[in-house]
């Protein structure tokens, strides 16, 4: 849902669905077919990554770019914001799906289990060394968020874009649609802060 503006940018939310129109997504799904088509890939989870720029959807050719296929789930912790509804009413996390999907046993009633969910990875503002991390609890009470992981240690040192590659954690929301989801994402988010201090070069500070 927000722009990721070049020429290098960190990925921060997931939605589903998404806030994308319908006409774009019947341009990506035959795109990334095609991509997986290319790959030689035929059976079980397939990550893509396409680029579309904001406004009308599609790029100035006419077309979805794709930037990645692999054959693999989604990434890091995300996976635990696509919970699916059992058979039994029980909630069914997305590599159980995986599981029963590789040895036949998938069951095409399953849906997710929210009318909209999303994750954010949050974003390393700066490089340095992680000595304190507040505002947790308030995060965790803003409405809708399901979820505050912070995967980052104190006394970690963070390397942000473009060297970098990691994120200081995750937050989860699920609502009655994706504007409320994102909102209450970047809501949660706006609750936390953290103390990074500069990692001083010794050498550099030798007479």
């Amino acid at each position: 849902p927000e722009p990721l503006t070049g020429p290098y940018f960190e990925e921060t939310v997931y939605l589903t669905p998404t806030v994308r129109t319908h006409a774009l997504a019947l341009a990506i799904i035959p795109a990334v077919t095609r991509a997986v088509h290319a790959a030689g890939l035929w059976h079980g989870p397939v990550h893509a990554e396409c680029r579309v720029p904001a406004e009308g959807g599609l790029n100035t050719t006419g077309e979805v770019v794709v930037l990645e296929v692999a054959a693999r789930p989604i990434g890091g912790l995300c996976a635990r914001a696509l919970v699916f509804d059992g058979v039994d009413g029980a909630g069914v996390p997305l590599e159980e799906v995986l599981l029963a999907h590789a040895a036949a046993l998938a069951s095409p009633s399953w849906r997710l289990a929210g009318a909209a969910v999303g994750v954010m990875m949050v974003p390393i503002p700066r490089s340095g060394v992680l000595r304190a991390v507040a505002g947790e609890d308030a995060a965790r009470a803003v409405p809708l968020v399901s979820g505050v992981v912070i995967t980052a240690k104190i006394d970690q040192r963070l390397v942000a874009l473009p060297e970098g590659a990691s994120y200081l954690g995750f937050l989860f929301a699920e609502g009655p649609d994706d504007r409320a989801v994102h909102h209450a994402l970047r809501a949660a988010h706006g609750c936390l802060t953290f103390q990074i201090d500069p990692v001083i070069d010794v050498r550099a500070a030798r007479p």
